[in-house]
């Protein structure tokens, strides 16, 4: 049975001792192509403080040290550079420069350069701001590093290609993603119980599935459920399991979630639905011996499995003798946090759904096998305010499928520019001079802006002007603020 580490952050969900990342410059990354739809993902580099680059069509032999050369990078290999191809390019397009963490881009060709629709000659853009090439490419100002994102522990033969899932079905170049798979692959290692934080809809049960998968326990089973759905009189013969006929008549003997889950994983989604009554019983089993009685035995069990708990709450909602039997954290980002992978999430989510419903494929797919897709959807898709993030993303999708008229899946009527963010103030022309940053919220609007909401959190963020509900998270641990008390929860 797990137990509890000694050479681990528990605080931070990985070694924060280790060494740091490599640090990270402004570059730009292919969000949508015309010609070239399979390239959505790649990135340019810029590694030389104000030292131009031209971006366009083809490339002249022997200049290619001053063009912006787009590629494919990840752990599996040396990149490989190709030149664009987009007829409707100029050779000579964009003059690109970075300076100062941003990405100053002037107009040189022929093909009109838009920035939130405007067109416009030159701009600045900062992590986070897309601009269009109009009819031909979309790119989007990301943060990358100089080499290959980093490795030390998620085994390399579990990546997918380029811009496809790993074995455990998480998806994204970005590194953020892979900051999360190595630290996923470390916390495997430890068999302790981990408690995974994020928003709804981010994939928390695939990265428990990788804890899993990648854990001595793997060959032993692993058991999902959402302790929202236990059914609240018999809670604990579902978690514990029961005698025959106990607690009521005719009733069979189960295991429970605990037995079915011996020797392996048990994943417990929403374990801020547990009722308090709960609390004492599985406390005990989270103890170093494992300890739990079936309903109607004397006798106590002893359960060799590691608990992976899961919540979109702070982890400061769960009570505190709770947290303490899970040493571990593991946080998954939201889309706001991992922005630069929703271009290739659409692209995926579109081929389930065509998978799933082969009559879209004749409509929207062209002969290249690549989803035709309408720029200024996948500009809104990146600029919006995500709720319920990959599932809500995927709802937004199957919406466009369904309004578009034509052989393009076309931004959807109603989904309003209300809705949208942005990394950072366009710059150019009409923005050179910076904005004053927004001071962070104190410990008392947090309160009164919670409440103000009801304990929605969703709308609390909003109100503070905050991204994501999830930085609103991550305020509310660094000042204490217990949300419980303010949505009046009682112990």
């Amino acid at each position: 049975m797990p137990q509890e580490p000694s050479t681990i952050d528990q605080a931070s969900g990985w070694d924060g001792s280790r060494t740091s990342a490599p640090p990270e410059r402004a570059a730009l990354m292919i969000a949508w192509c015309a010609e070239e739809p399979a390239r959505v993902g790649e990135t340019a580099l810029f590694e030389t403080e104000g030292l131009a680059r031209i971006l366009g069509r083809g490339e002249t032999p022997g200049e290619e040290s001053g063009r912006v050369r787009f590629a494919s990078r990840s752990p599996l290999g040396r990149p490989v550079f190709a030149a664009l191809r987009g007829a409707g390019l100029s050779r000579e397009q964009l003059r690109v420069t970075p300076r100062h963490g941003k990405l100053h881009v002037e107009q040189l060709g022929r093909c009109p350069l838009l920035l939130d629709g405007e067109r416009v000659e030159r701009c600045t853009l900062a992590p986070g701001d897309s601009v269009l090439l109009k009819g031909q490419l979309l790119l989007l100002c990301v943060l990358r590093p100089a080499g290959p994102p980093p490795l030390r522990d998620f085994p390399t033969a579990a990546l997918g290609p380029f811009g496809a899932p790993d074995t455990f079905g998480i998806l994204g170049e970005s590194p953020t993603v892979y900051r999360l798979r190595d630290a996923l692959a470390f916390q495997a290692k430890a068999d302790a119980h981990v408690l995974v934080l994020g928003p709804s809809g981010s994939g928390k049960e695939l990265v428990a599935r990788g804890l899993h998968a990648l854990s001595p326990r793997a060959r032993g089973p692993f058991v999902a459920r959402s302790a929202a759905t236990l059914p609240v009189g018999l809670l604990e013969a579902e978690l514990f399991g029961n005698v025959k006929s106990y607690p009521n008549p005719g009733m069979p003997e189960r295991p429970g979630l605990v037995g079915a889950a011996e020797g392996g994983t048990l994943f417990l989604d929403e374990m801020g639905d547990l009722p308090p009554s709960l609390h004492a019983s599985l406390l005990r089993l989270l103890d170093k011996d494992g300890e739990y009685h079936r309903l109607g035995e004397a006798k106590a069990r002893r359960a060799d499995i590691r608990l992976v708990g899961a919540t979109n709450r702070p982890a400061e909602s769960l009570k505190h003798d709770l947290l303490a039997r899970l040493p571990l954290r593991l946080v998954v980002p939201g889309l706001a946090e991992r922005r630069d992978d929703i271009p290739l999430l659409i692209r995926h989510l579109l081929r389930g759904a065509f998978s799933r419903t082969p009559e879209l494929v004749a409509r929207f797919v062209g002969v290249d096998g690549e989803p035709r897709v309408a720029p200024a959807l996948v500009e809104r898709l990146l600029r919006r305010v995500y709720e319920t993030n990959v599932r809500e993303l995927d709802g937004l999708l199957w919406r466009a499928m369904g309004e578009s008229a034509g052989d393009r899946i076309e931004l959807p009527a109603g989904l309003e520019a209300g809705d949208e963010t942005r990394g950072a103030p366009p710059g150019g022309e009409r923005s050179e001079a910076p904005s004053s940053p927004r001071p962070e919220p104190t410990a008392d609007e947090l309160r009164a802006r919670i409440t103000e909401h009801g304990g929605n959190l969703v709308q609390a963020a909003r109100a503070l002007g905050l991204p994501s509900r999830y930085a609103l998270y991550r305020l509310l641990r660094k000042h204490g603020v217990d949300v419980g008390a303010l949505r009046g929860e009682g112990d």
